[in-house]
């Protein structure tokens, strides 16, 4: 198929809109990734700096003393009610609630 010269402009006009709204895309997710990589970081930071006895768990103590967001949320992350909780339960509990969070927009 020959395009002529307007069918051939439009077509350019398309991809360079098309281009245009992929790079707008990929700017917007870059900042979402980083602010969710320092806030995984922070967490760490904020994990080791709780966890008093290095042990790798936080107790409802000292989640108490130094992480008042997981403190006040112990019960709902804690579901093997083993009384602590570790990294990737705070994370797995962090994300459950960002998922609901984000289905109920």
């Amino acid at each position: 198929m020959k395009l002529t010269r307007p069918s051939l402009r439009i077509a350019q006009g398309a991809l360079a809109g098309l281009l245009v709204l992929t790079g707008i895309t990929a700017c917007a997710q870059a900042p979402a990734d980083q602010r969710a990589e320092r806030m995984q970081s922070e967490l760490r930071k904020r994990f080791g700096s709780a966890d008093t006895n290095v042990d790798g768990l936080l107790t409802r103590e000292e989640a108490s003393a130094k992480m008042p967001w997981v403190s006040r949320n112990f019960d709902a992350i804690d579901t093997a009610r083993k009384g602590t909780v570790t990294l990737a339960d705070i994370e797995a509990y962090a994300m459950t609630r960002r998922g609901a969070r984000q289905a109920g927009k």
